[in-house]
Parts: structure tokens; C-alpha cells; sequence
């Protein structure tokens, strides 16, 4: 076929499926699916035509370069401090590039060089960020025309499992590392609030934390991610007075992680007695050791650990027993993994998996407040609500791969045509992936409220 189009994807974690499924409708299109364990990239080529696995290492330039060659596009799917060295493949063989992740310094550093090479980097096409960049812009672009303000921006994302498998003390399950999760909740946040620049230290993110409302049926808890202040430069709203975006989970969630992080249990320091190798050692005796307790017996360590929070007596009962549920003041062995974080991880994706059967839940709303060129004020809502399908793909697959593979389509197709490191902040870029998102079913739903 003259017009073959070859596409290599490195990595075939939980998010790559939609993202091949939507690449190889076109009869064009062969994907070769590159993974360093041969095993995994033959379980998702095993389910397509025209997919191809081979075993790949990232780190072996030669073999990258050899594979980077022979294709016309790559997707990175692999972690994001990766990126760079793939990149750098990519413009030697002059080789268009897409990743779902934020823009670094790093993969900043090469857009002359891919300007140069006459090459795309796209970037930040998946959920969030992905999807929550094309419906932001598209309503502030919108308000924009019509000659009114946004005032206000505040919008919040989160992945969780549906309502109904929300069963374990932390209303969350993980379809991939919990540590990247947990880390997450040890950062500290920044935002635009009322004019001002608002700051929460990483200690204080869980207690800020606050009810918030989308749908009746959701008991949601929202709080802010990381640095929001960039995004008034980035969406082009200088007036906007409050920009804030954030994390979206279950009520409860957040006073247990404190518990979880006023104990020791997040510290991702090493500790020898926790290193492989170390004599075994059990979750109760981990617990007496880091609260500096003698006696690992339950009710000693309750009375410990709530020495070190400031918790209700309501929330105490919750949070002991989900302590309990997860093993913590048990004789079970704990995974030796290093740090007292990665070997709670371990214990956490052992307990905290998705079940056959179970679906997890995508939610996203973005708030604007606008004031129209008359002086009336306005609210505006553009909320996505996506469920996992037990016997097929997950929400969070679902709504990450299936933009990614919408916007290599775009590039193979020229329609982005953009050449230097490119992110949807703009609507010539954004407009066509929205449509053909929305044919796929994936959609905000806007309202005035």
C-alpha cells in the first residue's frame, strides 16, 4: 500500500488499547507496540491486525534509534522523564512525536531544534491534561468573542472507581502505581484566589480539603493540585481574578491520607530494616517501630497513632478500622520495598485492585465565572461524567488513549501541522480533535447555571 503509514508506540501499559484501537481503523496504519518485557507488548499486538511487538529498551540508543527509523510517528507512552531521550531519537531521524504528558523544561528545551527538523512534538493529549485543555479553551475562547471576561476558572478532575466499588476505606482503587498517587498528595499547592496567589504546604493539602458539589448522587472532596498559576498565562485569561485546578475524590479520603502521612506512612526515606533481604517483619511491628511504641499489640497502636493526629472521634472509629482492613496492626509480613511509602504501596495495590467486574469513573468540571460587556455575571459549567466498561476498557483508558490516538491521526493526516513542542492550548489545534472526540462519545456537557 503506497500510502502505509507505520506508527511505533512505546509502552503498552493500561491506557495504550483505545489508543491503538483508534489508530489501526485505518487500513494505512501498522503499529509496532515496543516494550522492554516482549511478553507485554505480545498480550496488546495479540488482539489487533497489522500490530507488530518487539522487545525495546529506551536506554540502548542504538536499538531506540534503529526502531525510531523505521517509523514515520512515534507515541511515547512510557513515564514522562523518559520523553527526552525519545525526542532526541525523533530529530535525528526526523520523526513527529506524541505524548500525553505536561510539557516539561526538558521537552521545552528542544522546540527549536524540532522547528528545525520540520517536526511536531504533541503533548498533553490525554484526560488531564488533554481533555480538560480543549473544553477550558474552547468556553474561554467563546466568552472571549462575545466580548465578556472570565473572571473566575476553577476546575477539578478525578479518576475513581464508580460508586458501587468505592468498597474500602479509601473510597479509591489503582489501575496502575499507587506511588505516583501517593506522592502527589505530599506536594504543595498554588493557586489565584480573589486576585491573590494562595499557597498550601504539602502538610497542610489534605486539610484543605473541602466538600464539592457536581451531581447529588456524588459525595465529592476536592482539593488543589500542584501550581494553577501558570494556567492564566496559558488559557489567555489575564483577567481571570480565581484560577485553580484540582483533585477530586471521596469524602473520607483526605482525613485518612493525613492520618496516613501525620504517622510516617508517606516517608520515602530508606529505612535498613525494611530493605530486601532484611529479616521478615510484620505491618504491626513496622507501626510500633515508626510510632515508637513498645508493644505492637492493636490497641496500643491505636492509641498511638491518634496521639499523632487531630482527628474527630468519629473519624477516629472510620479511620482505625480502615487502618485495621488494610493490615496495618496485623502480624501479615510486609513487602520489603526500601521505604516505609513503596512498602505501604505494596500492601495498598494488593488490596486496592480493581475486581473482575468492577468499573472505575472519570469526572471533570471546569467552572467559569463570567462577567458579559454589559455587567451581568454569568456561571458556566462543562462537566464529563465516563464510566469503565468491566468487560472492555476503563474510563481513565478510555478517555487518555482515545485522544492520544485521535491526535497522531491528526498529525499523520497533516490537519496538526504545527512543527516545535505543541500543546492544545489553541483552537486550531484543539477544534478538530474535540470533533472527533465527540463522535467517539467523549464529551463535555456544557451548562449555564
Amino acid at each position: 500500500m503506497t500510502n502505509e503509514k507505520k506508527i511505533l508506540l512505546l509502552g503498552s501499559g493500561f491506557v495504550a488499547g483505545p489508543a491503538v484501537e483508534y489508530i489501526l481503523r485505518r487500513p494505512e496504519n501498522h503499529i509496532t507496540i515496543a516494550c522492554r518485557r516482549l511478553e507485554y507488548a505480545k498480550a496488546l499486538s495479540s488482539k489487533y491486525e497489522r500490530a507488530t511487538p518487539i522487545s525495546l529498551d529506551v536506554f540502548n540508543e542504538v536499538e531506540l534509534d534503529q526502531a525510531v527509523s523505521k517509523h514515520d510517528l512515534v507515541i511515547s507512552l512510557i513515564p514522562y522523564t523518559h520523553h527526552p531521550t525519545v525526542i532526541k531519537s525523533a530529530l535525528k531521524y526526523k520523526k513527529n512525536v506524541v505524548t500525553t504528558s505536561y510539557v516539561s523544561d526538558a521537552i521545552m528545551a528542544f522546540d527549536d531544534e524540532a522547528k528545525k527538523a520540520g517536526i511536531i512534538i504533541m503533548n498533553e493529549v490525554g484526560l488531564d491534561p488533554g481533555i480538560d485543555h480543549l473544553y477550558a479553551v474552547k468556553t474561554i475562547n467563546e466568552v472571549h468573542r462575545a466580548g465578556g471576561k472570565v473572571l473566575s476558572f476553577i476546575s477539578y478532575c478525578g479518576g475513581l472507581p464508580a460508586p458501587e466499588n468505592s468498597n474500602n476505606p479509601l473510597g479509591y482503587k489503582f489501575s496502575w502505581s499507587s506511588r505516583g498517587v501517593l506522592l502527589a498528595l505530599r506536594a504543595s499547592a498554588k493557586f489565584y484566589q480573589d486576585g491573590k496567589i494562595v499557597e498550601i504546604a504539602a502538610h497542610e493539602l489534605m486539610t484543605s480539603a473541602k466538600s464539592y458539589y457536581i451531581y447529588p448522587a456524588f459525595a465529592f472532596v476536592a482539593y488543589a493540585n500542584r501550581d494553577s498559576t501558570p494556567f492564566r498565562e496559558k488559557y489567555h485569561i489575564p483577567e481571570a481574578q480565581t484560577v485553580l485546578r484540582g483533585t477530586l475524590r471521596y469524602q473520607g479520603f483526605p482525613e485518612f491520607i493525613k492520618v496516613l502521612v501525620d504517622i510516617g506512612l508517606l516517608d520515602d526515606a530508606q529505612k535498613d530494616y525494611l530493605q530486601p533481604g532484611a529479616p521478615a517483619i510484620t505491618w504491626a511491628n513496622v507501626l510500633a517501630k515508626i510510632l515508637n511504641v513498645a508493644s505492637p499489640s492493636e490497641s496500643t497502636l491505636s492509641s498511638a497513632v491518634l496521639s499523632k493526629t487531630n482527628i474527630s472521634n468519629d473519624e477516629a472509629t472510620r479511620i482505625l478500622q480502615g487502618m485495621k482492613w488494610i493490615g496495618l496492626f496485623s502480624n501479615t509480613p510486609v513487602h520489603l520495598r526500601g521505604t516505609l511509602l513503596d512498602t505501604l504501596c505494596a500492601t495498598l495495590e494488593e488490596k486496592m485492585q480493581y475486581g473482575p467486574g468492577e468499573r472505575d469513573m472519570v469526572i471533570l468540571q471546569h467552572k467559569f465565572g463570567i462577567e458579559w460587556k454589559d455587567g451581568t455575571k454569568e456561571t458556566r459549567t462543562s462537566t464529563l461524567l465516563e464510566f469503565g466498561d468491566p468487560n472492555g476498557a476503563s474510563a481513565m483508558a478510555r478517555t487518555v488513549g482515545t485522544p492520544c490516538g485521535i491526535a497522531t491521526q491528526l498529525v499523520l493526516d497533516g490537519v496538526l501541522n504545527h512543527k516545535g513542542v505543541v500543546v492544545p492550548y489553541s483552537e486550531d489545534v484543539n477544534k478538530p480533535i474535540i470533533e472527533a472526540l465527540e463522535k467517539e462519545g467523549i464529551r463535555c456537557v456544557e451548562e449555564i447555571l
